[in-house]
């Protein structure tokens, strides 16, 4: 089994990238493979309404000049996806949202080709606005037909200089929580 987490951080070894250790700690002890992609760095763009994922039916987007047709693909291949942001205005990093968006067109002009993956949220935040992050997160989840693990309380941790993240130990316990949480599942799908 695999997870392949997507971090939209700018910060490839900040606090969102820290949490999503967190969660792989756990995936891992499980023999759990894991896998994290940065999104940030990389010639993004989102979306352009052009609808040719839905008369190629191809399992890709029309856009190929940057990295998001092998995203997909990991996507694919993965058992379960963890998308991770941190809090850019209350919302989700531009580079996540050109994920979310694209990804999400294209899985669902396949017949919702990622359904019954596992998906999880992971949110980084300095102060407020993470629950709306968690949300937009959730939602790529849910429309996709995905099925999605809890934890003790909402997936996110509070800190603004890398390694803040670690001193929320209640963020931290969520994380820890999500992992053992995502482990069980993916082994009862599995069954």
């Amino acid at each position: 089994m695999k997870v392949v987490a997507f971090n939209g951080s700018p910060r490839k070894k900040g606090n969102t990238s820290i949490l999503v250790d967190r969660v792989f700690a756990e995936l891992q002890q499980e023999g759990i493979e894991t896998e994290q992609v940065n999104l940030t760095g990389q010639p993004l763009r989102g979306c352009t309404a052009c609808m040719s994922c839905f008369a190629r039916k191809d399992r890709r987007c029309a856009i190929d000049n940057d990295p998001i047709n092998g995203w997909i693909d990991k996507m694919l291949q993965a058992d379960g996806i963890i998308l991770a942001s941190p809090t850019y205005f209350a919302d989700v990093t531009t580079e996540m949202k050109a994920l979310i968006d694209r990804a999400g067109m294209v899985s669902k002009a396949n017949g919702d080709m990622l359904q019954r993956k596992v998906g999880a949220a992971v949110v980084a935040v300095r102060r407020g606005g993470a629950g709306h992050v968690f949300n937009s997160l959730n939602h790529f989840f849910f429309i996709g037909q995905m099925v999605v693990p809890g934890s003790s309380y909402w997936n996110f941790a509070f800190g603004r200089e890398i390694g803040e993240v670690q001193q929320d130990d209640e963020g931290m316990n969520t994380m820890a929580n999500l992992g053992r949480n995502m482990a069980w599942l993916l082994k009862k799908i599995a069954g």
